[in-house]
């Protein structure tokens, strides 16, 4: 029973924010791409859970969309992580990108949420 609860937690841990707020980011714009609806609501945090709809649909019925060049990092020690790269989706034949910007996040819980763009 113990060994359960052992590895019940360590998935829980993978799927939820974790201790790295860039990671969370990156986790977060991933299943944005995807439209994995269950890891976005792993990695949202309470205030924009109104929007969980919107974010999982984002690139519901995009055929071709992907992350290039992503790298996010901390701004220090702030609640913001800034990524480079961008989004790029395919809508029909026209290709459009969309560049990967500041984020905010929070701690809810012992894990780092996203918490929508920063200013």
């Amino acid at each position: 029973m113990l060994f359960f609860l052992i590895v019940l937690l360590a998935l829980a841990a993978c799927a939820g924010g974790g201790d790295d707020p860039a990671v969370v980011v990156e986790k977060y714009l991933q299943a944005k791409v995807d439209s994995d609806a269950d890891q976005i609501r792993a990695l949202l945090c309470s205030e924009m859970e109104a929007v969980l709809e919107r974010e999982t649909r984002t690139f519901e019925s995009v055929t071709g969309v992907e992350l290039e060049d992503m790298s996010c990092q901390q701004n220090g020690e702030s609640d913001v992580v800034r990524c480079t790269g961008r989004i790029v989706a395919l809508y029909g034949t026209e290709e459009t990108e969309f560049p990967l910007v500041s984020y905010r996040v929070v701690e809810e819980d012992g894990q780092w949420k996203w918490c929508g763009e920063a200013p």
